[in-house]
């Protein structure tokens, strides 16, 4: 296991990220950069060696409700690619090119549609309406937030 300053010296290896120090001697580390409201991309670093990288919404880790995964264990590589992929999704403006309609899963199987309607992007669950956003980047990162993926064609 890394050691509480070997990650912190990971973790400042990125000039992007700022260093936030919050409670109980723990720190969070911001991207000020994100195209989302979520800046947070570790929190609660611990000396004792505890700490999170915000993942939700991207391929290949199990992170929990919050969109956090642990990095008590992690090693060196685990960690900057925790962290790289991390920056990136806060990064991406648009998850693929704006289609008319895009549909979106979550990991309990529930489908939204997305369409583009009147300059609006309206957010369907069946024939339901429910919500409305006034631009494109505002909804998928609501999606995102709310830890659904885009699928390709209509969901099974």
């Amino acid at each position: 296991m890394l050691t509480f300053e070997q990650k912190q010296a990971i973790i400042e290896s990125y000039p992007e990220l700022s260093r936030k120090d919050v409670s109980m001697k723990r720190v969070n580390y911001h991207y000020e950069d994100s195209l989302y409201d979520k800046t947070v991309v570790v929190q609660h670093l611990h000396p004792n060696g505890n700490g999170f990288v915000y993942v939700a919404g991207i391929a290949g880790y199990d992170a929990d409700d919050r969109g956090l995964v642990n990095i008590r264990e992690a090693t060196e590589e685990e960690l900057r690619k925790t962290i790289a992929d991390s920056i990136a999704s806060l990064s991406q403006g648009e998850v693929e090119e704006q289609a008319v309609e895009q549909h979106w899963v979550n990991g309990a199987g529930e489908k939204l549609v997305l369409m583009e309607e009147l300059g609006a992007w309206n957010l369907y669950h069946g024939l339901n309406l429910e919500d409305s956003f006034g631009d494109y980047a505002e909804a998928v990162a609501y999606l995102k937030e709310e830890q659904f993926k885009q699928v390709q064609g209509e969901p099974k």
